[in-house]
């Protein structure tokens, strides 16, 4: 529901980093959005708030993409874990799934993360960063207000993050979006409530799967399961 089909999300992840970034933050489109300056301005910050690793990463996707041919986006996720295992990082590939409850549909979701170790070797503490293929389409609504359609043009369609970070950015948009619902005399569906999408994330039946590379396998390799 509001994901990018293959093809297209095949042809961003190719064009992504310089044309992606920069159109995100150009005055024009920030000085057209009509939310309260205060989200506006918040949401900017979070966005701006990257380490160089998370910037380390976010620049070898479109490399890893652009040498490789990938068959569908189901096949660039293994693609992208296994090129960031070549290249020394701690990923895996996560699919996440929740039962229904009252107030929540059932769903699954499909992301990649990168255990990292922030700061130096004796002091540093463990970070999972948040790898997501789709992430701004996540948010967008059928019928949205301007003010709410201007401000999901803000966040990259790639995102490579903190939990913290991309919580603070979920929470924000979340917010945002159940305003623009109500603005429009829509009624606000479970799935776009921020406990539904903080589960695509952080649901804890997740099953981490990493790709060993196996040069006679190929990009298959061998597979590892992880509760």
């Amino acid at each position: 529901m509001g994901s990018l089909t293959e093809d297209q999300l095949l042809q961003m992840v190719r064009d992504f980093i310089e044309s992606d970034s920069e159109a995100a933050f150009t005055s024009e489109a920030l000085s057209e959005i009509h939310k309260p300056v205060c989200i506006t301005s918040q949401l900017q910050e979070i966005l701006w708030e990257v380490t160089d690793i998370e910037v380390e990463i976010l620049e070898k996707i479109p490399k890893y993409a652009k040498d490789e041919e990938c068959d569908g986006a189901s096949h660039l996720k293994k693609l992208v874990v296994i090129k960031l295992r070549m290249d020394g990082y701690e990923a895996s590939l996560c699919q996440t799934s929740w039962l229904p409850t009252i107030n929540r549909p059932k769903g699954d979701y499909e992301f990649i993360d990168v255990m990292m170790v922030m700061g130096n070797t004796i002091e540093g503490k463990a970070a999972r960063l948040i790898v997501d293929m789709d992430f701004r389409s996540q948010f967008l609504l059928a019928k949205p207000t301007r003010a709410y359609e201007d401000l999901t043009d803000m966040p990259p369609s790639i995102f490579v993050g903190t939990e913290e970070r991309w919580s603070n950015i979920t929470s924000l948009l979340c917010s945002a979006a159940k305003k623009s619902l109500r603005e429009k005399g829509l009624h606000v569906p479970p799935w776009r409530k921020a406990a539904y999408m903080k589960s695509k994330w952080l649901s804890k039946d997740c099953k981490k799967i990493s790709f060993t590379p196996d040069l006679k396998l190929g990009m298959e390799g061998e597979l590892k399961s992880e509760n």
